[in-house]
């Protein structure tokens, strides 16, 4: 079991940056990919106008490619912010603004994953606070995504490059998981499991794939060290997705990570290798 054995997607919104974004779908198409996913590609507003919507609905219809993994608006992403829903006021309210939008647009193209990133602790805030209003939230995105027939994911980030998020481990992830599950009743919320971010962390991939399988709704990749292609780091990938498949995932696996100095259609040399 290896590479072979996998289902790739691309995530548009680290490779093929170099072209705009409604090029890039058909950009993954004519590198081989079938399936994309995306970060929120308006970071200035929950509530793009229809036609931006429309657009991109017809580039990723008319490239033949199909979107399987979307984010929740999560600000500035790249950026300083590291979601919106745990943050009080105005970012809390632009996520809740979002989530209709979303769910239409998931709808519309058929994308079942809808990523919810957690946000950043806030100055002067109690945590307690911010994690009463991330379940609040949490809870109205898994209703409105179980309304489409899609998933809510939960994803972990890593401490070195994102200090002030709380959900930097396997396991602060599944426990809002479980969290939000018990919430609603719905059991659509599962755990984005990022092989790169849980590496930063220094956690061992193997226990994690072995305890949260079961739990795991998506998952992504890149290399350590360097966030590069499979192959320019130190991480056993193939290795990692091979045991992930063998405890039954058979979901998608989505390729985040960066191309380097060289053009992105050049970056999947290792699918061949």
């Amino acid at each position: 079991m290896g590479y072979s054995d996998q289902r790739f997607d691309v995530n548009l919104s680290i490779l093929f940056t170099e072209l705009p974004l409604l090029e890039r779908p058909a950009a993954a198409a004519a590198a081989g990919f079938t399936a994309v996913e995306l970060w929120w590609p308006w970071t200035d507003t929950p509530t793009p106008p229809r036609a931006e919507l429309d657009a991109l609905k017809k580039a990723l219809d008319d490239a033949g490619t199909r979107l399987v993994g979307l984010n929740f608006y999560a600000g500035q992403l790249p950026g300083p912010d590291r979601g919106a829903l745990s943050v009080p006021g105005e970012e809390s309210d632009r996520f809740r603004a979002n989530i209709d939008v979303v769910t239409g647009f998931a709808a519309s193209v058929g994308c079942t994953a809808l990523n919810a990133l957690y946000g950043n602790r806030v100055e002067g805030v109690d945590p307690r606070v911010q994690d009463a209003l991330a379940l609040e939230n949490l809870v109205l995105a898994a209703r409105a995504a179980d309304r489409i027939g899609a998933v809510l994911l939960v994803e972990a980030l890593n401490k070195p490059e994102s200090p002030l998020c709380p959900l930097v481990s396997a396991e602060s992830a599944i426990e809002v998981v479980d969290r939000v599950n018990a919430a609603t009743g719905l059991g659509n919320t599962s755990f984005l499991l990022d092989l790169y971010h849980l590496s930063m962390n220094g956690e061992d991939l193997n226990g994690v794939i072995d305890r949260y399988a079961h739990q795991t709704g998506h998952v992504q990749i890149a290399d350590n060290p360097g966030r590069g292609a499979p192959g320019t780091g130190s991480l056993p990938l193939e290795d990692l997705l091979g045991r992930l498949r063998k405890t039954g995932y058979d979901g998608w696996v989505g390729l985040e990570y960066k191309p380097g100095d060289r053009p992105s259609a050049e970056a999947f040399g290792w699918l061949t290798n």
